[in-house]
């Protein structure tokens, strides 16, 4: 996806180890459509070279202040002047430091000095030792900033070069690169609480058997970030999967139907938009035996009794603040065959103004889809694009469709 495309950034390098993270980082806003500049400092060289950022974004590196290749011999106005946005990846604790006080006796510092504030923003991805992070005037200087408009993406948790474990690791790359495109994605959805459910559930049978079905979460988790680019506040109900949270949503993890509908009751009161792609199993075993269930030999099959799970899109729909108009709830529906009959009568079944069809055949971890968007007027179709892509569109469908969308 080409989601930075025309965006022109300017990646700046100051000292740390996680230098290294940059040239992943590069790659990955460059593969998103955006063009590159890379500035670093003195320090941010005995880390990394200025020839391997080049040959990764294609374009001179910069270092000085004093850089004859600029005919006016002014790099810190024409560098700033053309970014759509400036990002220190690592920011060390004296960078930071160097950001408060105004300096400008180094090219990086001076540009962010010379940027025109009103339109060149200023990304900052911190990252030093767990007590530099931690340290009062660390935390001073970050408050400073963040009041003088920069915008602070924070840090991580683990291990440090240093041999410590704590805050103040670098965020890994991929995580910047989705709060670079959050930062430009418009923010539809600003204001809004989103929840969301996805993934299988799991109904035991014994402590080592259940059923459960091959939703991967994938589109569910895909929408997830989707929205918290758009400036809502996601609240992801997550069945048994393998993927990882998407950066700034909270999560719930659950294993079965009667787990994720407890989960959703306690988050629903809070909502603005609940959108079920949870794969949620129609029936659970009656009782799950306490010991796993072996053979005997005698060839006999093991005879299950199963209960119906509860109805959570149901559930949700017919509440007070659905029926309301307070909470925009849209539902899921995978089906063999005939998918608009059947989702359109599910979506009346269920009391919901929105009802989306996986168009197949089955998409169970595929990586992209094909959706039917089914309501009171009718149906409409996103053709087949990648789920992150499908995500986009559908959370855009749904902005226009809430009351203050207008």
């Amino acid at each position: 996806m080409n989601e930075l495309a025309g965006k022109h950034i300017v990646l700046g390098l100051s000292g740390g180890v996680a230098c290294y993270k940059a040239a992943e980082l590069s790659r990955l806003m460059i593969k998103a459509g955006a063009t590159v500049q890379v500035v670093m400092t003195e320090a941010a060289a005995q880390f990394i070279t200025p020839v391997t950022m080049q040959a990764l974004t294609g374009r001179a590196v910069y270092g000085s202040q004093w850089d004859a290749r600029e005919p006016n011999n002014m790099p810190h106005i024409n560098l700033s002047r053309e970014a759509d946005a400036i990002l220190i990846a690592p920011c060390s604790a004296d960078f930071i430091a160097r950001l408060v006080q105004g300096r400008a006796d180094e090219l990086l510092s001076l540009l962010c000095l010379a940027r025109p504030i009103d339109r060149v923003p200023l990304l900052l991805a911190p990252a030093m030792n767990r007590e530099m992070w931690a340290h009062p005037a660390t935390q001073r200087n970050l408050a400073q900033l963040a009041k003088d408009g920069a915008r602070v993406l924070g840090v991580g948790n683990g291990d440090q070069a240093c041999g410590e474990t704590g805050d103040g690791r670098m965020l890994e790359p991929n995580e910047i690169l989705q709060e670079l495109t959050a930062f430009f994605a418009p923010q539809v959805l600003a204001g809004q609480q989103v929840l969301i459910t996805a993934g299988p559930t799991f109904e035991a049978i014994d402590p080592v058997r259940g059923i459960t079905n091959r939703s991967s979460g994938k589109m569910g988790f895909a929408i997830a970030r989707a929205a918290r680019e758009a400036g809502a506040e996601v609240t992801l109900v997550a069945g048994p999967v393998h993927l990882p949270t998407p950066r700034g949503v909270r999560r719930i993890d659950v294993q079965s139907a009667s787990e994720m509908l407890a989960a959703v009751e306690s988050q629903a009161p809070y909502a603005s938009v609940f959108i079920a792609t949870a794969a949620v199993a129609d029936w659970r075993p009656a009782q799950a035996a306490a010991h796993k269930i072996k053979k005997d030999g005698s060839g006999e099959v093991p005879p299950l009794a199963f209960v119906e799970n509860p109805d959570i899109l149901a559930t949700v729909a017919h509440s007070d603040r659905a029926r309301s108009g307070a909470l925009f709830c849209v539902g899921f529906a995978a089906e063999s065959e005939d998918l608009l009959a059947h989702a359109s009568a599910k979506r009346l079944r269920k009391g919901v103004p929105m009802l989306v069809g996986n168009i197949g055949p089955a998409t169970f971890g595929r990586d992209d889809n094909a959706l039917l968007l089914v309501d009171s007027q009718g149906h409409r179709e996103l053709p087949q694009a990648s789920k992150r892509v499908l995500a986009q569109q559908l959370v855009a469908d749904i902005a226009r469709r809430l009351p203050t969308s207008a």
